[in-house]
């Protein structure tokens, strides 16, 4: 667990990961925040995260078990790109809302019926955004049975996303860093208290 006690401190020393009280864009409030879209600001750190994402990937269920991975703008797209580069993997994307000229399409890039896809997302909360997306992969006959994500925030998104047939893997959750942080003496007991009561039960 080298990579997460790492990550934890790098996300904590760069304010990526802030504690207190907040509200999430869907109105629910929480005892933290962590925004890995400032991570790419960091390009060494970014790229020790693609690498580890990468070899993730690589131990479950390898490169050539899958045609593509997809994401969702913004946040999962910046590190789905960087990972189809790395693995020279294709990439499409699926958007919130279908754009209203042109084709009008929601899922971007190039797709063939019954394709594999594997999802790659920045951080799950209840997995709102990423369930909308594979409905609509279902909807074009694309096959979707895997998603990643960097940080799981274990409020909900695994449950869900199992409902649907995709299993949910993450490189870390919500306690694995802050117990990270909690043992190097970064944050409190209190703290760490806060973050434990407000995952899912």
């Amino acid at each position: 667990m080298e990579f997460v006690k790492e990550f934890a401190t790098f996300l904590h020393k760069n304010g990526i990961i802030k504690f207190g009280d907040f509200t999430l864009a869907s109105g629910k409030k929480s005892s933290y925040y962590v925004d890995l879209r400032l991570i790419p600001s960091y390009p060494h750190q970014f790229r020790t995260m693609i690498k580890q994402l990468q070899n993730t990937i690589i131990d479950n269920i390898r490169l050539d078990n899958f045609d593509s991975l997809v994401s969702v703008p913004t946040g999962g797209l910046i590190i789905a790109s960087a990972l189809a580069i790395e693995t020279v993997k294709p990439l499409i994307y699926v958007r919130s809302k279908p754009k209203d000229y042109g084709t009008s399409k929601s899922v971007e890039g190039q797709i063939f019926k019954r394709m594999k896809v594997v999802m790659i997302d920045d951080v799950a909360t209840t997995g709102g955004s990423v369930i909308n997306a594979i409905k609509s992969l279902k909807e074009a006959d694309i096959v979707i049975e895997d998603a990643y994500v960097i940080v799981n925030r274990m409020e909900g998104a695994e449950q869900a996303l199992k409902e649907l047939g995709v299993k949910m893997h993450s490189l870390t959750n919500i306690i694995q860093i802050t117990q990270a942080l909690h043992e190097q003496k970064l944050v409190s007991d209190d703290i760490l208290e806060k973050v434990r009561n407000q995952i899912s039960k």
